[in-house]
């Protein structure tokens, strides 16, 4: 078994449920021109079998995919 671990920015293990920070300003592309501004909380994210992005919900966008280069452990 080879699990990949999920890592943010930092080198910092990610686990199911864990909250992140964004490190950059974001477009959500197809969100009607929403951008998630510097520093925004992500609370209970979730793993996908890709080791670089997670799935999350942030108050404006719904099943968000997220790059973990743009994400801090909080």
């Amino acid at each position: 078994m080879s699990e990949d671990i999920v890592r943010d920015s930092n080198g910092a293990p990610l686990a199911d449920g864990d909250s992140v920070t964004l490190i950059k300003d974001l477009k959500v592309k197809g969100s009607g021109g929403v951008t998630l501004k510097r520093g925004t909380m992500v609370r209970k994210i979730r793993l996908t079998g890709d080791p670089d992005e997670i799935e999350a919900n942030v108050e404006k966008v719904r099943g968000l995919v997220l790059r973990t280069e743009f994400v801090k452990k909080a």
